[in-house]
């Protein structure tokens, strides 16, 4: 999160809105409420208590190394007729999506 925030005008000016969506228990391990207030970020932030929309997405990450009932980290560029036209699935729960490539599939999406 803290990259994306880092990058706010560069997703403004590429016309895009994000909006963060987590895997997780309004009151999990991850406690989303005191991290937030902690690292307050300017994005909405979605919790997808019952992992309907991971699951939905194939992102769900039931059981790995590093990884129980969480999704796999995922960015998505979802046009404005809520198609999904490009997607990147991390393999682990520290690969993220590089930013220059997700500012070219908005881009792309917007030409």
């Amino acid at each position: 999160m803290a990259q994306l925030e880092s990058q706010k005008r560069e997703i403004d000016a590429a016309g895009a809105r994000l909006a963060y969506i987590a895997a997780e228990k309004r009151d999990g391990v991850w406690n989303p409420g005191t991290f937030l207030a902690k690292h307050p970020i300017s994005f909405p932030f979605l919790l997808d208590e019952d992992r309907a929309v991971t699951k939905e997405y194939g992102l769900h990450h039931a059981i790995g190394t590093d990884a129980l009932n969480i999704a796999h980290p995922a960015t998505l560029v979802i046009d404005r007729s809520a198609t999904v036209r490009w997607i990147y699935r991390g393999d682990n729960q520290h690969d993220r999506a590089p930013l220059d490539n997700v500012l070219d599939a908005v881009r792309e999406i917007r030409n």
